[in-house]
């Protein structure tokens, strides 16, 4: 009885030890496994920056980027993720469908957001993109805040994050039109500001938002920020080292009222009262600089990025487009513009290093359309460049109509170069619509200036993967555009022979940049294509949030890797 107990307690030693060793293995095996394991979802970002730079061509950072210092273009890029064929893959190039496709991940084929304005078939009138007479201006008693993101189609990757943390994620978005602060917010934003000009200066908003203005907005406007930048304009260095641009007097831009040449320096004090008052600040770099004073007071005030909930901070810079269409692409006011905002973007980044934390934030800088040079400047140098005569084309298609259809009346409206059939005409004169717009089309294509056309049939019916008619089918709502769509020669514009403009399907209006910065982001540079959709699922896939409702780009794996 001993003899077995003593092999008993033996046996039990035995299993003891080997199941000892049994687990020992496990957590050999499972520390292995943990050290080999990646961290599938990191900590994400405290906060998110969005800046968009209004009428940024791609250019514009290898042109002057002997101008820039350390810290702003310079470090975004060189620090950050640089693609440098970032296209737009739809038309009209334009700031509202630009923004809307930056947020929404998607085109106006989907979003909805066809134009800055647009001719609505169901109303007979046409429609402003944020415009909505349904809310009430906040911080104004003139109509100038009554806007709201309700004619957006699908949700942004600002209202996504929203809804991925249940509210608790705070987005601001800023800028100085209404339509770049109310779109890239969503539906869901905190809170949208947007600048009225003229006598008042003042930062405001919708009731779609809000009630009334919080005290460090009304302390804002109250605190003489905006008149501070009620000064003379000079040039940032000295102007004989503008070489990149053109002559500072020629005559492909246009003066301010009372101004007999658009030469520097710009005396603000003495054009103020004949040129909008406020508004004048739009036109010039400090419309820039004070669109940051207050991003960076709703930083501090709303405290953003403070805790481990992503918030959101959408920047548009908006006085980059004023600039460029008063006084052209290559001009010296132009170069001066994107060097004050380079010092502007330091002056950001040095701040959100300060309240964030360096390390703890993401940016990303895009744009939302390009833009072409004066096509009279291409004109003198050589290029096949100028404007359409528009006289002569309704002349000889008013003609047309006359003759094929006995009336000009099968034309209802017209917008974004884009022509709305009368279909009750149609209807009356038993003739087939989609035939109407082939004659139609055949008809403007044999038009001095007019490079391309294809119909809303072609639209609705073809799927197209490349080419002018996939950008024009990205941008083709079925519900919203319209029946003819015109494509004019490249370097040719539709605007005064002053100033840049942009809207169409050419690659001035569609390459513009795209850096990514900050936490989770690599070093490096793409030159593959990628496409301004892709911004939004990419931003999604690394905060690890659903992406936008209407998504049709694809992330850009190279900037998570």
């Amino acid at each position: 009885m001993e003899s077995f107990y003593i092999k008993g307690r033996g046996f039990m030693l035995l299993a003891l030890l080997l199941t000892a060793g049994h687990l020992a293995a496990q957590v050999t095996i499972r520390e292995r496994r943990g050290e080999q394991r990646e961290e599938v979802f990191d900590q994400p970002p405290k906060l998110i920056v969005g800046i968009v730079v209004d009428q940024m061509r791609f250019d514009y950072l290898s042109r002057f980027w002997n101008h820039y210092g350390e810290d702003g273009f310079r470090r975004l890029a060189g620090d950050g993720f640089l693609c440098r064929n970032h296209h737009f893959n739809y038309a009209p190039t334009s700031t509202g469908p630009g923004h809307a496709s930056v947020y929404t991940g998607a085109t106006p084929a989907v979003h909805g957001i066809i134009g800055n304005n647009w001719y609505d078939k169901e109303t007979g009138e046409d429609v402003y993109c944020a415009g909505d007479s349904q809310v009430q201006s906040v911080g104004t008693e003139s109509g100038a805040g009554m806007n709201s993101p309700h004619r957006l189609l699908v949700t942004t990757i600002t209202d996504e994050l929203r809804l991925h943390h249940q509210m608790r994620s705070k987005v601001v978005a800023v800028s100085l039109k209404d339509r770049g602060a109310v779109l890239p917010g969503g539906f869901t934003a905190n809170a949208a500001y947007w600048f009225e000009g003229g006598q008042d200066g003042n930062w405001i908003s919708s009731s779609y938002y809000m009630e009334a203005l919080p005290d460090w907005v009304r302390k804002f406007n109250a605190s003489g920020a905006a008149g501070a930048y009620k000064r003379v304009w000079e040039p940032a260095e000295p102007l004989r080292t503008y070489v990149e641009s053109n002559l500072d007097n020629v005559p492909y831009e246009s003066p301010f009222a009372g101004q007999e040449a658009p030469v520097f320096p710009y005396d603000l004090p003495a054009l103020w009262d004949g040129n909008g008052a406020f508004d004048l600040l739009r036109i010039t770099p400090f419309g820039n600089s004070l669109t940051l004073d207050f991003a960076l007071e709703a930083l501090k005030e709303e405290e953003l990025g403070a805790d481990l909930i992503t918030d959101f901070l959408a920047i548009s810079f908006s006085s980059t487009d004023y600039v460029g269409h008063k006084f052209g692409v290559d001009s010296k006011e132009v170069q001066d513009t994107y060097i004050r905002l380079d010092r502007d973007l330091a002056r950001l980044l040095d701040e959100l290093d300060d309240r964030v934390g360096e390390g703890e934030y993401t940016v990303f800088l895009t744009s939302d359309h390009g833009a072409v040079p004066v096509p009279a400047y291409l004109a003198d140098a050589g290029v096949r460049a100028g404007y359409p005569d528009n006289a002569l084309i309704q002349k000889q298609f008013g003609e047309f109509l006359r003759y094929t259809y006995g009336t000009t009346e099968i034309i209802k409206a017209s917008s974004n170069s884009q022509l709305f059939l009368d279909r009750d005409v149609i209807r009356n004169l038993e003739l087939d619509p989609s035939e109407v717009e082939a004659q139609l089309a055949a008809e403007l294509l044999g038009y001095e200036g007019i490079y391309q056309v294809y119909t809303g049939t072609q639209m609705r019916g073809a799927s197209y993967k490349q080419g002018i008619p996939a950008i024009l089918q990205n941008g083709f709502n079925q519900k919203r555009s319209g029946d003819v769509l015109i494509v004019y020669d490249p370097g040719f514009a539709q605007y005064s022979p002053t100033g840049s403009t942009h809207g169409t399907v050419h690659n001035y209006d569609t390459h513009v940049p795209l850096i990514f910065y900050g936490k989770g982001i690599p070093r490096g540079q793409l030159y593959r294509r990628t496409e301004i959709p892709d911004i939004a699922p990419t931003l999604a896939a690394m905060l690890g949030i659903a992406f936008p409702s209407g998504t049709t780009g694809e992330p850009i794996a190279e900037v998570l890797k």
